[in-house]
């Protein structure tokens, strides 16, 4: 298992007469032009806010306009990815707060965006009021909603899989937590977090119109962007216009492709050599980007003369301070060490007093917002509670049926990677918003209801969750496993039972938590339609959250939220919990 850093850099491919200067003034224009943008999008945020901005449908803005969207949705990821590695490293670790943080991981996924957005958006304007950076940040913080959670839950479950002798090899050469963090922990998860990562972004892409067009109340938050431009492309006048929703979705298409080439397959080729297996496959992930990264003399000389002395000197400050922490440890008398912990345990009490306290404060409040709400309308958003659960759980079975097979098939095969995996990134980062309406007025137009056709809309937006972990799960089963299966002949039941189900189980339990909070956060879209003069809608939960947003219901979509949290919750308390730690347990894969 290779230590996580930057992509290495082989001397033999340097060597070569490649056109390493060429390879170098491609990277050096790409630097340039990132730097460029960087100013662009400065000088733009800092400027006085624009609280009405009309959406041009020319194709000549969709260039402007699609900047902005990938600039919000990379900066989302990137705050996403920070905390999702931070979220489960310390669920991870803290097995007092593992089980609450997980919940908490759980019903905050399934929370819709709608419910965080009278908050976000209101909080994000009331700390900017005098420039335009107030409203970004707060699409930013809503994309960062429809992307955190998935990643997150695949870094813990992978910490919590990673093999015992592993562990036991780093306790042996005594690393430090900052090693064992980098050398172990990020590298063996890289495989998941990536594919993870992949399925994000596409739920960026998914919700991208609702977070840079909405209303709350009386007020209009518009933003330039993709996702308002197709938007008004689909509702410009009362209709639909045709030749700009063609315009924007050949551009997210281009913008899909574009980032498939030249960051996922990149990241996918390199991550290979993450692989836990003792016997190296002879089928790897290839890519061009890769390789001319690989052999660009500049890269490598950043490498040899700041990053790898950088990283050394860390290392060894690192284990010095680690030294002399020990050394102090050591240098405690029973008494100072009891004053200590009676100190420590003085502190915790007080904070969790305090959290209390707010805690209360807040229930308070709430409790007092849910006065004004009638009998009738609490039994309606319970009836509407289990219409959507049963919608979630139908759309969960569905997605399962093919997407494991396929998924598996994928992952066992880089050559059938090559082709599907761009096409199913594609399909899993198009917003699905976009194709509703098409969707609709055929559900319309065959007399078959919103209610059995919302399940259809949730899967658009919740299969790819599974597909990608199931992906994960196969290129992360070692080589010599399905060899030996080779070997030994099993028959096709054989190899499902005993290699690949145990061998994609923790992946694919990550998929399924994911995808049914995906599918509850969709179904405030599923459920709640606007389509040229007329609001198409079923009975659901989804469909309270959305109304009582358009309306500015605020007693009624607290009560909805808080109905999903709860039910999120028992689900995850009597099913996926249990799954987890069977994950952990029976299906971890050591020697």
């Amino acid at each position: 298992m290779t230590s996580f850093g930057f992509p290495t850099l082989s001397r033999s491919l340097v060597g070569r007469r490649t056109w390493p200067f060429f390879f170098d003034l491609l990277i050096a224009v790409a630097g340039l032009a990132c730097f460029y943008g960087i100013i662009q999008v400065t000088h733009y945020w800092i400027g006085p806010p624009q609280p009405s901005i009309n959406i041009s449908l020319s194709p000549r803005a969709l260039p402007v306009y699609a900047f902005y969207s990938i600039v919000r949705i990379f900066l989302a990821y990137i705050l996403s990815l920070v905390f999702a590695v931070g979220y489960g490293y310390t669920a991870a670790y803290s097995p007092r707060l593992e089980g609450i943080m997980i919940a908490a991981l759980d019903v905050l996924q399934s929370i819709p965006v709608l419910s965080f957005l009278p908050a976000v958006m209101l909080a994000m304007v009331a700390l900017f009021p005098t420039h335009q950076i107030g409203v970004e940040m707060g699409a930013i913080l809503l994309i960062f909603t429809g992307q955190v959670w998935n990643m997150a839950f695949s870094f813990y479950s992978s910490i919590k899989s990673i093999p015992r002798e592993l562990r036991e090899a780093t306790a042996i050469y005594r690393f430090s937590a900052w090693q064992r963090f980098w050398q172990m922990e990020l590298p063996y998860s890289a495989i998941g977090l990536i594919w993870n990562s992949m399925v994000s972004v596409a739920g960026g892409w998914f919700f991208l119109t609702a977070c840079e067009m909405f209303t709350l109340g009386d007020r209009d938050f518009r933003l330039a962007g993709l996702g308002s431009y197709l938007q008004t492309a689909a509702s410009q006048g009362g209709s639909i216009n045709l030749a700009a929703t063609i315009y924007g979705i050949v551009t997210v298409l281009a913008i899909i492709i574009l980032t498939d080439q030249l960051a996922w397959r990149p990241l996918i080729a390199w991550s290979d050599k993450f692989k836990f297996e003792q016997v190296e496959s002879a089928d790897r992930t290839k890519s061009p980007v890769l390789e001319i990264l690989q052999q660009s003399a500049f890269l490598h000389g950043i490498q040899r003369r700041t990053l790898q002395p950088m990283s050394e000197m860390l290392y060894r400050r690192m284990a010095l301070i680690r030294k002399e922490r020990q050394e102090r440890k050591a240098a405690l008398t029973p008494e100072k060490e009891q004053t200590r912990t009676v100190m420590n345990w003085v502190l915790g009490i007080l904070l969790s007093v305090i959290l209390g306290v707010i805690a209360i404060i807040a229930a308070g409040r709430a409790m007092m917002m849910l006065r004004s709400i009638s009998i009738s309308e609490v039994l309606h958003v319970l009836a509407g509670a289990g219409a959507t659960l049963l919608r979630v759980d139908a759309a969960l079975l569905i997605a399962a049926l093919w997407t494991i097979p396929a998924g598996v098939a994928i992952g066992f095969h880089p050559k059938l990677a090559r082709i599907a995996q761009p096409v199913a990134q594609i399909a899993a980062s198009f917003p699905a918003t976009v194709i509703f309406p098409l969707i609709i007025i055929g559900l319309t137009q065959i007399h078959m209801g919103l209610g059995i056709g919302s399940i259809a809309l949730m899967l658009l937006g919740t299969q790819w969750y599974v597909l990608f972990n199931v992906i994960a799960g196969a290129m992360a089963i070692p080589s010599d496993l399905r060899e030996v299966a080779s070997l030994f002949r099993f028959g096709r039941l054989q190899r499902w039972t005993t290699v690949i189900l145990p061998g994609i189980f923790p992946y694919l339990i990550t998929g399924m938590v994911t995808a049914s909070g995906g599918a509850w956060n969709a179904s405030i879209i599923a459920e709640y339609y606007h389509l040229k003069d007329k609001t198409y809608t079923t009975l659901g939960l989804g469909a309270e959250i959305s109304q009582a947003s358009d309306h500015g219901q605020y007693a009624l979509l607290l009560l909805s939220t808080v109905v999903m949290a709860l039910m999120v919750v028992t689900i995850n308390r009597l099913l996926w919990r249990r799954l987890y730690r069977l994950a952990e347990t029976r299906y971890k894969l050591e020697g």
